[in-house]
């Protein structure tokens, strides 16, 4: 397989292959407080060049392509947007934080792609409550996909415990998001999720898998792209409960803390890695049993 190229462009790193942009990742957001500013993928494309993601769509603008995004930390917000508070429902407050690039320990071109990335998150007053290290990888697959790799360890930063859950845990039925979330095209709305109980919609949100995708068809083109996310099985919550939507717009997350809240002793690090396949054309649910299959075992040989 050829290299994918990084290209550092001061406020994002660009990962191409063959001459083609595969993803821009940004890791110097220009998104105003309420968006909770941090690092994204956006445009996400297939290797046919497909765009697969969607950027600050209007009903949600805190979403952005793919980001580790969270929701409910302590009593903060790195999610963006309102903070959900039982009894009350959503409520803007003075809680959105932001993740801060320190820097690039490394940005490694090649048939395996790395960037190993440092960052501070950081509240919306002012304190220091995590350090990151973050490690990005992308590598070509086959003639239709490539895989990127996604791996964070934060380390409590704080003197306190800090929780980290989402809005079920506060008292929102089924909407355990938080993670790494994706936001698909709006034309994949209607599309079909895949997992290993098989193809399904909305029924799936808050199931529990090790890995889920998502396959729909573009406007403008007779096309079809998949995306498969799949959960690395050391993650605290394997095999997770997965926010998964496709009647209001398409979406997946692996969402480690769905429903149980976990804590993060003063100096503890939470570790979590995730893989992300795009692929052009619509994968069944058998077919992405063995993508996931094949990445799963890639882990397995780098334990």
């Amino acid at each position: 397989m050829t290299d994918i190229v990084l290209d550092d462009r001061g406020d994002r790193v660009v990962l191409s292959h063959a001459g083609r942009d595969l993803a821009h990742y940004v890791y110097r957001p220009t998104d105003v407080t309420l968006e909770s500013p941090r690092p994204y993928f956006s445009p996400l494309r297939t290797l046919g060049g497909a765009v697969v993601s969607l950027f600050r769509p209007h009903d949600h603008v805190w979403h952005k392509g793919i980001a580790w995004s969270l929701p409910v930390v302590g009593d903060e917000n790195f999610w963006g947007g309102p903070t959900f508070v039982r009894d009350e429902g959503y409520v803007q407050l003075a809680n959105n934080g932001e993740q801060v690039h320190v820097g690039f320990a490394s940005l490694d071109s090649g048939r395996e792609a790395r960037i190993v990335e440092t960052l501070d998150w950081v509240t919306e007053g002012g304190e220091l409550v995590f350090t990151e290290a973050r490690a990005i990888g992308a590598t070509i697959l086959d003639d239709d996909s490539w895989l990127l790799t996604f791996e964070t360890r934060m380390r409590n930063a704080t003197e306190r415990s800090i929780p980290i859950g989402s809005p079920t845990t506060r008292g929102r039925d089924n909407a355990g998001y938080g993670g790494l979330f994706w936001r698909g095209p709006r034309s994949f709305t209607g599309g079909v999720i895949l997992s290993p109980q098989g193809e399904g919609g909305e029924e799936m949100r808050g199931s529990r898998a090790p890995w889920m995708g998502f396959r729909g068809r573009h406007d403008e083109v007779d096309r079809t792209s998949t995306i498969l996310m799949v959960d690395d099985p050391s993650n605290v919550a394997h095999p997770p409960e997965w926010f998964a939507r496709t009647e209001q717009f398409a979406c997946l997350c692996p969402a480690p803390f769905f429903s149980v809240e976990r804590e993060i002793a003063p100096g503890e690090t939470l570790t979590e890695r995730y893989g992300v396949v795009v692929a052009d054309g619509g994968l069944t649910a058998d077919a992405a049993a063995g993508v996931a299959a094949a990445v799963a075992s890639r882990w397995g040989e780098r334990a």
